[in-house]
């Protein structure tokens, strides 16, 4: 590890750490109640007093999250690839993958809980807000591919099975790596919007449903321990996408080999 990396990670964590020392010591020096404004260190408390509740609702989110973007992966890329041979079945599909991604998941959530089981309806809003990115960039990766390559394969009479296996699926993999870093978080936003309509409606039993309990029962300490935990799912699945990504691009593609020098 370099000098810089330490320095880029130590800066945020000084900040952070700043931060929740200045929360404290607000709270501390107004003696804000925890009802209005619980301290970094009751969060904590609360996060380990509450532990077994908690973990099992944060079990429940990331299962229903990672099962959302495995879904995603394998539609988006399969509608991608379909939509990479025949540009016709592109223009007739795509505008309805367009018009799920700009409706507001908060809006179908409602509506799916009328129709379909609350652990269902939580998957497939999850689903939806998950699967545009990956559709989009899969797409725009596979109709990427250099033209001068193509014209080199089709020179040497590579069939279309060869010149898509070995020309434009490695063309391709740098976007939809770009796509799935995107529908990682947004998959757990999805999962957590589509839990708190299901958490009004009194079904759930997820971490946006702890916060919405929570709520209902001023136990704001809570609601900050379970915000917390999603902030750390997020950050994680954000970090080992790019861990993934690194490790997938950092021989052979530029966007990670310029890094390294």
């Amino acid at each position: 590890m370099t000098r810089d990396d330490l320095v880029g990670y130590a800066v945020p964590a000084f900040t952070l750490g700043c931060g929740l020392a200045f929360w404290e010591g607000v709270v501390r020096w107004y003696a804000i109640p925890p009802y209005l404004l619980p301290a970094p260190s009751v969060i904590i408390a609360t996060l380990f007093s509450d532990w077994g509740t908690l973990s099992s609702s944060l079990w429940v989110t990331l299962t229903i999250t990672l099962k959302a973007l495995v879904a995603a992966v394998i539609g988006s890329v399969t509608l991608a690839i379909i939509f990479a041979q025949s540009r016709l079945v592109e223009r007739a599909f795509y505008p309805f993958a367009v018009a799920l991604q700009v409706t507001p998941i908060v809006a179908i959530a409602p509506l799916l809980l009328i129709y379909l089981t609350p652990a269902l309806a939580v998957l497939v809003c999850a689903f939806l807000v998950a699967f545009f990115p990956l559709l989009a960039n899969t797409t725009l990766g596979l109709s990427s591919a250099d033209h001068n390559l193509v014209d080199l394969f089709a020179m040497y009479r590579a069939s279309r099975l060869q010149q898509f296996t070995f020309l434009r699926l490695p063309s391709a993999l740098p976007y939809f790596l770009a796509g799935l870093r995107i529908s990682g978080g947004l998959a757990l936003i999805g999962a957590i919007v589509a839990e708190i309509a299901a958490g009004s409606a009194g079904q759930g039993s997820g971490l946006a449903y702890r916060i919405v309990e929570s709520g209902f029962r001023l136990n704001i300490p809570r609601m900050f321990a379970a915000l917390l935990l999603i902030s750390v799912a997020g950050i994680t699945i954000h970090v080992f996408l790019t861990a993934l990504s690194h490790w997938l691009l950092s021989d052979w593609h530029e966007s990670e080999r310029g890094r390294e020098g």
